[in-house]
């Protein structure tokens, strides 16, 4: 919604650009003919026209990413250009003198095809379309970023619905000046000084971007932008529609439901309800365990596709029951697809998902979705995420988040059957799950996910607060339950917080089984010991996965480390965790 406002707002104020000057003229000659056949025939085609001209650019955008990640620098390269032509008033001008020129040519045949007596729509229409042409090169930033977005994540409704707001804003500053006549067009011309010093400081930040974006230093914030999800709007569009991906979120199928439809004859519809077609794999950065797969390659099968991220403690205890399913039911239809997508820049690394996948003993085919190509293409919100395709290609059943296990086995027992396997088997999985794998005890979890980087952090309790971006010596004073705070000389940045000297700590005080966190080691791949104590003690048999009797533990890569399991009663508790060597990363607190 606040994209649709900006694009609403960004359409609207593009009557300030000064290559629009030249073609208000003819546009106010129309103040004081009919509104149905002289202004809104010509705001119709100005809105029309627009909007092609913008989705074009879209397409070849997005098309040029999707033949080659080239595509991707091109669109930057556009991006930049555009910043510079909102930086220099002159550049401005020489890319909207063929459409000044044509424009001019166009509304003149438009004002001279009628009289003011009786107006001709096809004039106005034609004026319109003249609008419409101009008015796409002079727009401003918010439309070049809307574009550039399409160009880098694919086009989608939500960035269909942003061109529209913007077509919308622009037609209804035209609308105003039609309204309001020549006062609007001199107000315009007193304001332009301040106009030009808000393009440029705009052209300034675009050009920002297109330097953060890259030099890599974006990954972070690609992997937290709302386009890696849809709204709520996008989603209610995408039901009524009925478009491609998932189409309607159905309501979960509870145990009976599903056994009834496990009970339906062999090769026979289940009962299960059709909830979307599968979309494409296309945007896969790169495969692990398996060669590229196409839709093609799946017809005929049922596929399991799973949404994770390495990081993520929802995903890791859910894995148990994916390598299971797959080992079960291989040879009787069953392909299980996994879709790396991640949360955290370093997960973008196919590096480090390849050693994530081995760690966890991950066989299935891995799909890795650094881009958020193949989850927009779902239009998924969710880690975990799991859709459940029938042997024709459509969605049929999805579980969000973990658990319901035993449910979604029996959708995948009732969708093998439904494709004609007389040799389906029965019962439930009861997988080995070990550390931060385990299921977690619901009961007695009282603590949130708490991320650590500025960006999403909460409750963060050292005196004085974050200080953003810069090394500051922090301090723990007395917690609260899940207040937590940093103690020594760290550094507190978007996604998480480095430790900048030795001998610093962080400190929760949480309620909760299991506390994991996501830790990094130095910058140049130093391992970074640490120390974990509960309430100022050794946790003993306390210690977690990751850590021995005595709190010891070392971080040698990139993940979620495991660092209590309470043994006994669960209670709250102060945990400390101390580092010994400077260079720590600390991401995100999950609990269990």
């Amino acid at each position: 919604m606040s994209l649709l406002i900006l694009a609403y707002l960004g359409g609207a104020l593009t009557i300030l650009s000064p290559c629009i000057l030249p073609v208000l003229p003819f546009v106010l000659s129309r103040t004081g003919q009919p509104f149905v056949r002289g202004k809104l025939p010509m705001l119709a085609g100005m809105a029309l026209t627009f909007a092609g001209f913008a989705t074009l650019l879209s397409a070849g955008g997005a098309w040029a990413v999707r033949a080659n990640e080239v595509g991707r620098f091109a669109a930057l390269a556009l991006l930049a250009v555009f910043g510079l032509s909102l930086l220099w008033p002159r550049l401005a001008d020489l890319m909207a003198r063929p459409a000044v020129a044509l424009g001019n040519r166009l509304a003149g045949q438009a004002a001279t095809g009628s009289t003011a007596a009786e107006p001709s729509v096809a004039g106005s229409l034609l004026l319109g379309v003249a609008t419409g042409m101009l008015w796409a090169p002079c727009a401003g930033p918010i439309l070049g970023l809307v574009l550039t977005g399409v160009a880098l994540n694919g086009a989608s409704v939500s960035s269909a619905l942003a061109l529209a707001a913007y077509a919308a804003g622009a037609a209804t500053s035209l609308a105003a000046a039609l309204g309001l006549g020549g006062r609007v067009f001199a107000a315009m011309k007193r304001s332009m000084g301040l106009g030009e010093w808000a393009r440029r400081i705009m052209g300034a930040g675009v050009l920002g971007g297109v330097a953060l974006i890259g030099l890599g230093a974006d990954t972070g914030l690609l992997a937290r932008l709302p386009s890696g999800g849809t709204t709520q709007l996008e989603q209610a569009l995408v039901n009524g529609l009925g478009g491609p991906g998932v189409s309607r979120p159905a309501p979960q199928a509870s145990l009976n439901v599903v056994s009834e439809a496990n009970a339906a004859p062999l090769g026979q519809p289940s009962g299960l309800p059709v909830e979307g077609r599968v979309a494409s794999f296309d945007g896969a950065a790169q495969w692990l365990n398996s060669a590229p797969l196409t839709g093609d390659q799946l017809r005929g099968k049922v596929t399991l596709v799973y949404f994770w991220t390495y990081s993520c403690i929802n995903c890791i205890r859910t894995l148990p029951y994916l390598r299971a399913w797959a080992d079960k039911y291989k040879d009787q239809g069953l392909t299980v697809v996994g879709v790396h997508t991640p949360e955290f820049a370093f997960e973008k690394s196919p590096e480090n998902v390849a050693r994530a996948v081995s760690g966890f003993r991950v066989n299935f085919p891995v799909a890795i979705d650094s881009n958020y190509r193949i989850w927009n293409a779902f239009h998924n919100s969710y880690w975990p995420a799991a859709y459940f395709v029938d042997a024709q290609g459509n969605i049929r059943h999805h579980q969000f988040g973990e658990g319901d296990y035993a449910a979604s086995e029996r959708v995948i027992q009732a969708l093998l059957a439904e494709a004609g396997n007389r040799q389906v088997a029965g019962g439930v999985v009861v997988p080995d799950a070990p550390g931060a794998q385990a299921a977690p005890d619901l009961d007695n979890v009282r603590s949130p996910e708490t991320y650590v980087g500025y960006a999403q952090a909460d409750r963060f309790a050292s005196p004085g607060g974050a200080q953003v971006g810069t090394s500051h010596a922090y301090s723990v004073s007395k917690l609260g339950l899940n207040d937590w705070g940093l103690s020594g000389q760290w550094t507190i940045d978007a996604e998480h917080a480095t430790l900048d000297r030795a001998d610093g700590s962080i400190v929760y005080r949480f309620h909760a089984r299991d506390l994991h966190l996501v830790l990094g080691p130095a910058a140049d791949g130093r391992a970074v010991r640490f120390t974990v104590k509960i309430d100022g003690k050794a946790p003993g048999n306390s210690h977690g996965a990751d850590t021995d009797a005595h709190g010891n533990g070392a971080i040698t890569q990139t993940r979620l480390y495991q660092l209590v399991r309470q043994a006994g009663t669960v209670g709250e508790h102060t945990f400390e965790i101390r580092f010994l060597d400077a260079g720590a990363h600390a991401y995100a607190f999950t609990f269990g």
